[in-house]
């Protein structure tokens, strides 16, 4: 018998699992997504989730709190099977999770135990893993922390940002979904306990966190610009004397090997710069000295323009030997 499903979810990693959801043989008795936002201009923010379940006539759902009474009772009175939980935005409370009659199934971005929390793929790029994945989960009160479902497994490319890999697991999680419910339904479901003692965690970030530390090894700062797009970015502030300093979103970086860095004529000793320090730029090139290794930038955003290599920008505005990236002094 095809299931009867809740889907709930707000974010566009849930996206792909829900059209499959839709596409399948399940019911699906309604859309619970966060409320409707509204920026600047008093303009709302787009939810795709809303708009993919308007387009197929889903019931959508969008309570402030999930785990009021009224909420509550609106559940109970769907009488679903499964929850199947992307991206939602709202913690669950024991009451919910009672409710449906084979449990309450949670799709995420990693390879559980390892980054629990908000912001997985973020963590795991910064941290320079180069594998990842999507655990589903069977939902408990605790963190991320159910017996597991379901697991696939894939490589971190070496150029991938947060926002491409979240793109490409998305898409792995929508199978993962299908065959959780197909085991559900089949009542061949497997479910195994997580180890505790290897959970990491990966809390939600400040807006802050994207500033570059320059006195981090080169390859460390290469994996975090890769993993604060496209939130928060990647920034640093150029500084020049006699110029107010410029903030720069960098965007593409490359460590240097060994032997680029000796095949390099540095204006300036890397041996003796500060981490943050230019010490070779010409109308092309610009390279930086890190804690740890030099790094060449390869592409970058002023504020309020658009991105664009490092070549396109040295011709409005030069980049000096000795000029230096990091924090303005207070």
């Amino acid at each position: 018998m095809p299931l009867k499903v809740v889907m709930m979810g707000t974010g566009t990693f849930a996206i792909p699992a829900f059209q499959a959801l839709l596409d399948s043989e399940h019911e699906v008795l309604g859309l619970y997504t966060q409320p409707d936002r509204t920026g600047r201009g008093h303009h709302r923010h787009k939810n795709p989730m809303k708009e993919l379940a308007l387009e197929h006539n889903i019931p959508v759902f969008q309570p402030p709190k999930i785990n009021t009474p009224e909420s509550l009772e609106e559940l109970e009175q769907l009488q679903a099977d499964v929850y199947l939980v992307a991206a939602y935005g709202q913690i669950l409370s024991q009451k919910l999770l009672d409710l449906p009659r084979c449990g309450a199934f949670n799709l995420h971005a990693s390879l559980l135990p390892h980054y629990r929390g908000a912001a997985p793929i973020l963590y795991a790029i910064r941290a320079g893993e180069t594998r990842t994945g999507v655990s589903v989960f069977r939902i408990e009160r605790s963190l991320d922390s159910g017996p597991i479902a379901g697991m696939v497994e894939t490589e971190i490319g070496s150029k991938e940002t947060t926002g491409q890999l979240q793109d490409r697991l998305a898409d792995l999680a929508a199978p993962l979904a299908m065959q959780l419910l197909t085991d559900i339904e089949a009542g061949t479901l497997v479910e195994t306990p997580q180890n505790h003692e290897e959970a990491t965690f990966a809390p939600t970030l400040d807006k802050q966190v994207g500033a570059i530390d320059w006195s981090q090894t080169a390859q460390q700062i290469a994996c975090h610009v890769r993993a604060m797009q496209p939130w928060p970015s990647p920034f640093s502030f150029l500084q020049h004397p006699g110029q107010d300093p410029l903030r720069l979103q960098i965007l593409d970086v490359d460590p240097l090997t060994a032997e680029q860095t000796e095949a390099l004529s540095c204006d300036v000793d890397p041996g003796q710069a500060a981490p943050g320090t230019v010490v070779f730029a010409n109308p092309k090139r610009v390279v930086v000295s890190t804690g740890e290794g030099l790094l060449e930038i390869n592409q970058i955003q002023p504020q309020g323009k658009r991105a664009m290599q490092v070549s396109d920008f040295l011709c409005g505005r030069k980049i000096h030997p000795g000029d230096i990236f990091g924090e303005p002094a207070v």
